[in-house]
């Protein structure tokens, strides 16, 4: 089987290489446009929270915080990170991936 792979990664390091020194024509190059993660006011942070019927505890283990840092952003003290940004997005978008976590749990 390594043999059958050998001539493969030998072609696709050449063109990684012919790419890498301008040349895309063997290369098919995709862009994917992705917005800077949306940000969220204090009070978007406790609806958001209020509307998952999460207290500030499971809310906080969701996006892998303390509760006490949810709680100054919900204040206003602090803002979520970029990353944490867009882990709200996507939980705002489609609430039903938290069962993936709870299931772990």
């Amino acid at each position: 089987m390594t043999e059958d792979l050998e001539p493969k990664l030998a072609e696709s390091l050449a063109q990684l290489q012919a790419y890498a020194a301008g040349d895309a024509s063997g290369v098919l190059v995709e862009e994917l446009p992705i917005k800077v993660a949306p940000t969220y006011s204090a009070a978007d942070i406790k609806k958001i929270r209020q509307s998952l019927h999460a207290t500030q505890r499971v809310f906080a283990y969701y996006l892998a915080v303390s509760p006490r840092t949810v709680e100054a952003w919900e204040t206003g003290r602090t803002t979520p990170s970029g990353s944490t940004r867009r882990l709200i997005q996507l939980i705002v978008a489609k609430p039903q991936i938290l069962a993936v976590l709870e299931a772990q749990n």
